[in-house]
């Protein structure tokens, strides 16, 4: 649900917010909507967008492209699913949880969960909660024993009793808080964790303890009639439709839907623009980081970057059809909320950032990648398994005339055929190129991604 940022050995920082910064000015709406259009209309990266500039309590709107393809305008209120956003809650629930005094940081997680629960263990060392909110607990990205029914609905049917059998065998490869990766199995277990000391379910707390106090009436996981009307059609790189995702155990890493409009108010909560009841909570989140790469760290789920004297705090989310950005300039009490119908091969992020920091350059877009035909029965060359490194195999197989690839520990995504032994993803920006020996079949692999071309054998 979120691409991996680099990791690097982990430090306990502090975050250094209060020191002095340039002031930030958001753009005007005629700037923002020449983006949009750039975006949507000249480069076809997207179908809908909405942004949300937040300055004081009142924010100013900014949409540009359809519900669906052919279909009605955005516009403020049209739902969006917002993916990883969702762990910003989840983590802001631990903020206000320490601060009634229900939780501490520092506790080992497994004393919030229910009795006779395995947690992987090192050294003698315990996953802390802090640990799950930096995403340094040494807990994968996704559980190696989740096999989704339908992979263009991953979540859906991964249960809790799913999470805890993978978590009882599962062997740290790593010190618990000494390396950055990121890990919605390690938020999910967090929900858990917060859930079961509370005595209410996941969705409870975030309608009564954040939802609520800041006016969010557009937030949620189950959706009113109504407001399944405003929900948007979301796309995949190549402006297809693709099914919306649901969530079980799952839910607290990514399963809200929101509009522009609601986020504004979080986001204004979340910059200092507006007081609410949540500011200590909003604060401690910030106070203690540990890096992930150069000039960014993370804090409970934040990122923070720093650039030409300005610090920009935010999270994005991705599901198979949606992209959403969220951010903070907290010194100058701003913000910005981008949400799009689509999963962009290059995605938003960019553009959440820009309006924050105009000196951050937009993304050059790449090359739309298109679909051809092949043989189905020549798909058997290119099944096997390639070993990109000793610990991450791609493992590619033919069904029902599709080529289908699975990554160590992450879902199964479909990959189409552009040409050449050449297949591109369309839920990521990512291609892969496959050398082929003299019988015919696939010796070796290269995947392109993040402007890295890696290569991997073929195993035996």
């Amino acid at each position: 649900m979120k691409p991996v940022l680099a990791a690097l050995a982990a430090v306990l920082l502090t975050s250094q917010l209060a020191l002095a910064q340039a002031p930030v000015v958001l753009p005007d709406e005629a700037a923002v909507a020449q983006i949009l259009a750039d975006r949507i209309t000249r480069d076809g990266q997207g179908v809908g967008m909405a942004v949300g500039l937040v300055e004081g309590a009142t924010p100013r709107f900014v949409v540009h492209g359809n519900l669906d393809t052919g279909g009605a305008p955005v516009d403020e209120h049209t739902l969006f699913e917002i993916g990883s956003v969702t762990k910003i809650f989840t983590d802001l629930l631990l903020a206000d949880m320490v601060l009634r005094g229900e939780m501490k940081l520092d506790d080992p997680v497994a004393d919030y969960l229910p009795a006779g629960t395995v947690i992987p263990e090192r050294d003698g060392k315990q996953i802390t909660l802090f640990d799950l909110a930096t995403h340094s607990s040494g807990l994968p990205r996704m559980p190696a024993n989740m096999a989704p029914a339908d992979p263009f609905n991953p979540f859906a049917d991964y249960s809790a009793e799913q999470l805890y059998a993978f978590l009882g065998v599962y062997t740290l490869p790593r010190d618990i808080g000494t390396q950055f990766e990121y890990s919605n199995l390690g938020l999910a277990l967090l929900g858990q964790a917060i859930a079961t000391k509370s005595g209410m379910d996941y969705s409870t707390l975030v309608r009564t303890r954040i939802l609520e106090p800041l006016g969010m009436t557009d937030t949620a996981m189950t959706l009113t009639p109504e407001q399944t009307a405003r929900l948007a059609t979301g796309h995949d790189g190549q402006l297809e439709a693709t099914p919306h995702w649901d969530f079980d155990v799952f839910a607290p890493a990514g399963a809200y839907r929101s509009s522009a409009a609601d986020m504004a108010k979080f986001v204004a909560a979340a910059s200092g623009a507006v007081s609410t009841p949540l500011d200590a909570a909003f604060a401690l989140m910030l106070e203690r980081t540990r890096p992930v790469e150069p000039s960014t760290n993370i804090a409970l789920g934040w990122l923070i970057t720093d650039h030409d004297g300005k610090q920009t705090v935010w999270h994005d989310g991705i599901t198979g059809g949606f992209w959403a950005f969220i951010g903070v300039n907290r010194a100058s009490k701003v913000g910005a909320v981008v949400l799009a119908n689509t999963s962009t091969t290059s995605g938003i992020n960019d553009i959440g950032l820009h309006l924050l920091d105009q000196s951050v350059a937009l993304a050059a877009q790449p090359k739309r990648h298109v679909a051809v035909d092949i043989d189905p029965a020549l798909l058997a060359n290119y099944v096997g398994d390639y070993a990109l490194a000793p610990d991450f195999v791609l493992t590619v197989t033919a069904e029902d005339g599709s080529l289908f690839v699975q990554a160590t520990n992450q879902p199964k995504n479909q990959v189409f055929f552009e040409g050449d032994h050449n297949f591109f993803y369309k839920v990521v920006d990512a291609q892969l190129s496959f050398t082929m020996g003299p019988d015919g079949k696939a010796t070796s692999i290269i995947l392109h991604q993040n402007g890295q071309d890696i290569p991997g054998p073929r195993q035996p």
